[in-house]
């Protein structure tokens, strides 16, 4: 069972991270809105994570091996990790203005990227710097390419 809160916690943060710090570059890059940026986390919080624990459900039930506890562990762990972490997006957006609490959901995402990537170099006794600098230059191409999609969606359909 330990696995597969792992497998599910992991991916869940990892997910739960990318998706949203992407989804708020490309809205306020888009529309300059909190309502659309809020909206737009909220629905990335329940649809996605709802999305992301049915994937992981079935990609566990396809692997030979795995019990119903494990499978199920790890889709309750998605779901959870998954939402709650989305959701933390939203508290700047409360008690910021919006150019800086985009900002901070940036910060704040790549510290957590930061987090997840040590303990996972620890954990197979890899090179940090190496596993950090990985997975943060794929999250910054993220929000680079989230950032001009925006720009174009705002100059394309405005």
């Amino acid at each position: 069972m330990r696995e597969s809160i792992v497998t599910g916690v992991s991916f869940g943060l990892t997910s739960g991270v990318i998706t949203t710090v992407g989804l708020i570059v490309g809205l306020h890059a888009g529309t300059n809105s909190r309502l659309a940026v809020v909206g737009g986390v909220i629905t990335i919080a329940i649809a996605d994570a709802l999305s992301d624990a049915l994937g992981i459900h079935i990609a566990e039930e396809s692997r030979d091996g795995r019990t119903a506890d494990h499978i199920w562990g790890a889709t309750i762990a998605t779901f959870v990790s998954k939402f709650l972490m989305a959701a933390t997006f939203l508290i700047p957006f409360l008690v910021l203005p919006l150019g800086t609490a985009v900002i901070a959901c940036i910060v704040w995402g790549m510290l957590v990227v930061i987090v997840i990537s040590e303990r996972l170099a620890v954990a197979r006794r890899e090179s940090r710097l190496r596993t950090i600098g990985e997975h943060l230059l794929i999250s910054i191409v993220v929000v680079v390419i989230t950032h001009y999609v925006g720009v174009w969606v705002a100059t394309r359909f405005q």
